[in-house]
């Protein structure tokens, strides 16, 4: 059984009961030891160490029919060891063990840029993977660095405004339905948000249409007023929020128990609860929609290449990235797992796969940091705020809901 159908199941039941009842500026030296790109590549060196959040690598651990690991072990006589991780900031320390010589990691954007910045990856040579063209070319694009390639993606998502259609009247249009004090009090203790400091840029984005003194421009790079803006934001919604989900599943039983009336989700969640006949709808926010992409970035003391670019060349495939979106949610990164009926029609159109039109207008995350992403106001070079300032931000403007 596969995890959204596990999850389909368990909102089915939380459905009948209520009618009875009725997701760091590091330092800039390179460790020493750090690899370079590999420029050709030899036979599997027999083994891989990995680190992964949970739901992404499966090796029918959780349930026997869910697995590619083992046919890639199969097949390439690498032995798979996984280290699954519970949060995008344990990944990173993990990353940062000097003492770990992990060859992989399918990092978050949160968890990407630092890992470029602290040096803590290696630039990977997409010529050695084959298919690597085959993946959506927006995502391809996120993960370089000038002409340098950091990472291969895996799977993405978009996130949206959901709204119960018989709860919430007149339809709401965009995050100021949200996150606006006003707005969000009309269902206070019955709106979701998702457990995230990246969260602030959907915070962000309402302000830059609220208050364009502020002049947001990316929502992921802020400076210090601008964070504190968002934050003060955040703090005002938090009596009003009933739960802050980490993992999507969180999402989905506030809604199905008719005990949520709007929130911020993927369309993992709309996609689930529409199956189940709840009376949901899923938008796309007027003042812009926000998008992540985990991608597989080689460690920086990777001590089995070969094997390495061979994983990234596996979980590329068709017949991977089908099994990893079946269970996992997420948008396949290869669009090619949504032809021939691989994939569930509407699952692929709920996620937009292989829509350029709208993946080429989502605003795609990346880790906050000084440098502003590169980029500069209209008066010149400014600084911002990096992601341990945001993940403080985000802590002080929501602990009281976080303290369980």
């Amino acid at each position: 059984m596969r995890l959204r159908a596990k999850v389909l199941a368990s909102v089915m039941t939380a459905v009948l009961a209520t009618t009875l009842g009725a997701c760091s500026d590091g330092g800039k030296q390179k460790p020493v030891g750090a690899a370079k790109m590999a420029a050709t590549l030899g036979p599997g060196e027999g083994s891989l160490s990995l680190v992964t959040l949970p739901g992404f690598v499966e090796s029918g651990a959780s349930d026997a029919r869910v697995d590619w690991v083992t046919p890639f072990q199969e097949q390439t006589k690498c032995q798979v060891d996984l280290k699954v991780v519970k949060t995008a900031e344990d990944m990173t320390n993990e990353m940062r063990n000097k003492n770990r010589r992990y060859d992989g990691v399918a990092a978050p954007p949160e968890v990407a840029g630092r890992l470029i910045s602290d040096h803590e990856v290696t630039p990977v040579n997409p010529n050695l993977i084959e298919g690597y063209k085959k993946l959506e070319p927006r995502l391809r694009s996120l993960q370089k660095r000038g002409d340098t390639t950091y990472g291969v993606p895996y799977v993405w998502g978009s996130n949206l405004l959901m709204y119960d259609t018989r709860a919430v009247q007149p339809a709401p249009t965009g995050w100021a339905n949200l996150f606006d004090p006003g707005e969000a009090k009309k269902y206070a203790g019955r709106l979701v948000v998702r457990d995230s400091p990246l969260t602030i840029a959907e915070a962000a984005l309402y302000l830059r249409g609220k208050n364009r003194k502020l002049k947001i421009t990316d929502p992921y790079s802020l400076t210090r007023k601008q964070l504190d803006a968002a934050a003060s934001v955040l703090a005002k919604q938090r009596p009003y929020v009933k739960e802050y989900w980490e993992q999507p599943a969180d999402a989905v039983g506030p809604f199905a128990g008719g005990d949520a009336a709007l929130g911020e989700v993927w369309p993992y969640q709309a996609d689930v609860l529409a199956q189940a006949g709840r009376s949901v709808q899923a938008i796309s926010p007027s003042e812009g929609v926000t998008g992540w992409t985990n991608a597989w970035m080689i460690g920086a003391r990777v001590a089995h290449p070969n094997c390495m670019y061979q994983w990234m060349q596996w979980t590329s495939s068709v017949d991977v990235q089908q099994q990893v979106a079946e269970w996992s949610g997420a948008a396949p990164a290869n669009p090619q797992a949504c032809t021939d009926g691989r994939l569930k029609a509407s699952f692929c159109g709920a996620n937009h796969v292989g829509d350029r039109g709208f993946i080429n207008k989502v605003i795609f995350a990346h880790t906050p940091s000084r440098n502003c992403g590169g980029g500069a106001s209209a008066e010149g070079k400014r600084e911002c705020t990096n992601y341990a300032e945001w993940n403080e931000a985000w802590i002080k403007s929501t602990k009281i809901l976080k303290q369980h």
